[in-house]
């Protein structure tokens, strides 16, 4: 059976994910730096991992394995969980693929290279793009339901 790993810090989606995974008895792993309350879900594990940039992501990426299911908006996480055979899923419902994956890497790297020659989008601030939906949360909830059944299944 999958495991589900929760890149968790930002996750939006960590209840839904929960119950998905109670639904279809799956473990479920919560990769956080802090600040998370434990679950008393007996399937769902909490990891603190060290404070840092991207030691969330490190721990999942040497943790995975072919069938599990990672939940993160973090593109270049997402490229390592394919490559280790797992899916990686945003919490808007995205699924990530060996299709899409090479032309989203391109493109944040675009966008991180134009902000670090541009002063003015360097004092912007944060980027502040669209907020999480309901429909956002609804289309996360099917799209993990349809890998954890696939899973279930075999076709995963």
């Amino acid at each position: 059976m999958s495991v589900i790993y929760v890149d968790a810090d930002a996750c939006p989606v960590k209840t839904e994910a929960e119950q998905l995974a109670n639904r279809h008895q799956c473990s479920m792993i919560l990769v956080s730096n802090g600040g998370i309350r434990p679950s008393a879900n007996p399937l769902v594990a909490l990891v603190i991992v060290d404070a840092g940039p991207d030691e969330a992501d490190k721990y999942i990426a040497m943790q995975v394995q072919p069938g599990d299911i990672v939940i993160t908006s973090d593109i270049p996480l997402a490229a390592k969980v394919l490559a280790a055979g797992a899916v990686a899923l945003r919490p808007n419902g995205d699924i990530f693929t060996a299709s899409n994956i090479g032309m989203q890497l391109a493109t944040r790297d675009l966008l991180a290279d134009r902000r670090a020659a541009d002063v003015f989008m360097q004092e912007g601030g944060k980027h502040r793009g669209k907020s999480f939906s309901a429909r956002d949360r609804s289309q996360f909830r099917n799209a993990l339901e349809l890998l954890l059944r696939q899973a279930t299944s075999g076709r995963g």
